[in-house]
């Protein structure tokens, strides 16, 4: 398998170019922090792409799709529950919408064409999925996924379910921001830190700012 196979390689369009949503959910004030779960492989590795990104809060890594019982790394690792390796995006809309975070999360942090899998990461846990809380999520994710589609944006079929949130479960907390404290782990450097590069070239005026 080739790197670009491994980080995205089935796009069509760069990462660059990917359109923004059509449909999206507009600033609440009310409502701030937002959040939202979503599923695209090992969780070390969608956490280190979203927590670059402002308006981003804060990213926790967890599980989604199963019962409080298997909620746990060695129970979900082993492919036998619903569970998801997800992570939860909490962020602060007027800065940055739910639209836009899916645009990252298809166009940057994962594959949606590979099925049950992330490059050799190979099990229903590391399924493509938006955990969708409400209708508004589901819609907007919806349509999204069918204008990725209509456009022709990958060259493989999107393989993203979209499941009703029901309990999110934090983690282990060796877990949590373990790429941006592991940099030299090996599967850190050759999974996680190219989806970081990807994301600083293709979105670099969205990134928090240096300080």
């Amino acid at each position: 398998m080739t790197l670009s196979e491994l980080f995205g390689g089935s796009a069509g369009v760069p990462a660059d170019q990917f359109p923004d949503p059509a449909l999206d959910i507009p600033p609440d004030p009310t409502t701030t922090p937002q959040s939202v779960v979503l599923g695209g492989g090992c969780f070390w590795c969608t956490e280190a792409v979203f927590v670059k990104l402002d308006g981003v809060m804060s990213v926790t890594s967890g599980y989604a799709g199963g019962t409080a019982g298997t909620a746990d790394y060695q129970s979900v690792c082993s492919g036998t529950t619903d569970h998801a390796e997800v992570i939860r995006v909490r962020f602060d809309s007027s800065r940055i919408s739910f639209g836009q975070i899916l645009k990252v999360f298809f166009a940057v942090a994962h594959d949606p064409t590979h099925l049950n899998r992330q490059g050799n990461d190979i099990g229903r846990q590391y399924r493509s999925a938006v955990f969708y809380a409400g209708e508004r999520q589901r819609d907007v994710a919806a349509a999204y996924l069918q204008q990725l589609k209509d456009a022709k944006v990958f060259e493989s079929p999107i393989v993203t379910t979209l499941e009703p949130l029901e309990q999110f479960f934090d983690a282990e907390d060796y877990h949590q921001n373990f790429a941006a404290r592991n940099p030299a782990q090996p599967y850190v450097a050759a999974v996680a830190m190219p989806k970081v590069r990807k994301l600083e070239k293709a979105f670099s005026d969205r990134l928090k700012k240096a300080t």
